[in-house]
């Protein structure tokens, strides 16, 4: 039998983080353990998706209410491919779909001694860089996180309605080499995106993330983006893809949106094959809620694993980063 725990946990962020939304100062995660009778355990931890309402309590809820009938799909108290699925038929895509199935995934790589990439038929796992993320700020904040993020290579800057291009010129002055992507968050309409396009061109950025607010994508009909854009919000899953085509020339696949490392795959795929390039990213969490986004970066141009870097602390085992460049998950802690 396959017993199991789901718990909150409040992980405190290094210093206050802004985006369009709003301010964050810590992330509430939910963190389910699922454990068989010989001893393998299997975890994974969600934020869930805020502006879709999904809350701590209800994640946990969600969770617990839904786990017996996908457990009772395994064989014995052995993870298979059927219980895997039952977590896809059970709940729609979202946080608490996440958790249990990257759970799922973690207790069958430790049930069959089976690393999760390979059951993800990946050729193995090599190094990623990831942006690292400068959250909105006074012209002065910007400019100290800039300079203190000097060590990293790749940097994703988020910007609102009012606070754009002059973010990324304070950027450039105090990280001339960095790379450097930009995420709207929903807060630009066509009418800014076409009047800030050339500026952000101009001065080196590679990727605007979601210009426009979700639901609202087509107002990219027929723009000629002097950048790529990717969508972020306005991606889920593989349903939503339809809806992408032709607007957008990346997707962020965040595995608390689509619901698991199952659907991530499948999606990637699906993405791929419409001629959609790939990234990756995270709802804020620890090593362990990245570790099974790792393996989606594996096919990705653009890697926003940085969640640990934000917070004050990390997991036992913990990713290593080293100037934005993360190393493989070793296997006690996920996979």
């Amino acid at each position: 039998m396959i017993t199991s725990t789901v718990e909150i946990e409040q992980w405190e962020l290094v210093e206050p983080f802004e985006i369009a939304r709003g301010v964050m100062t810590a992330v509430p995660l939910v963190v389910l353990t699922l454990s068989d009778r010989l001893g393998n355990i299997g975890r994974a931890e969600t934020a869930g998706v805020d502006y879709d309402g999904e809350t701590p309590a209800l994640l946990q809820l969600q969770i617990e209410s839904v786990l017996p009938l996908v457990l009772a799909a395994a064989h014995g108290d052995v993870v298979n491919d059927a219980t895997l699925r039952a977590a896809q038929e059970l709940l729609l895509s979202g946080g608490a779909r996440n958790a249990i199935d990257c759970a799922l995934w973690d207790l069958r790589a430790k049930q069959s001694g089976i690393a999760a990439w390979r059951y993800a038929a990946l050729p193995g796992l090599r190094p990623l860089t990831t942006v690292f993320t400068l959250g909105l700020g006074t012209e002065a904040d910007t400019r100290r996180k800039a300079r203190a993020a000097r060590g990293y290579p790749l940097l994703k800057l988020k910007c609102d309605a009012d606070r754009h291009v002059d973010i990324v010129r304070w950027v450039r002055e105090e990280h001339p080499t960095a790379r450097i992507a930009v995420d709207a968050n929903q807060s630009w309409n066509r009418d800014l995106l076409e009047h800030v396009l050339p500026r952000l061109a101009a001065l080196g950025v590679e990727m605007v993330e979601q210009p426009v607010p979700r639901f609202e994508d087509a107002q990219l009909d027929g723009l000629q983006a002097l950048l790529p854009l990717a969508a972020d919000e306005s991606c889920v899953d593989r349903e939503s893809l339809a809806e992408l085509y032709g607007r957008y020339q990346f997707i962020n696949i965040k595995l608390d949106k689509c619901g698991g490392l199952t659907e991530a795959l499948s999606m990637s795929n699906e993405a791929l094959a419409h001629g959609l390039q790939l990234m990756v990213g995270n709802m804020c969490g620890t090593s362990l809620g990245m570790a099974p986004g790792f393996l989606i970066g594996q096919r990705c141009g653009y890697v926003d694993l940085d969640g640990p870097l934000l917070q004050t602390r990390d997991r036992d085992h913990a990713i290593e980063f080293t100037d934005g460049v993360m190393q493989p998950p070793s296997s006690a802690l996920w996979g």
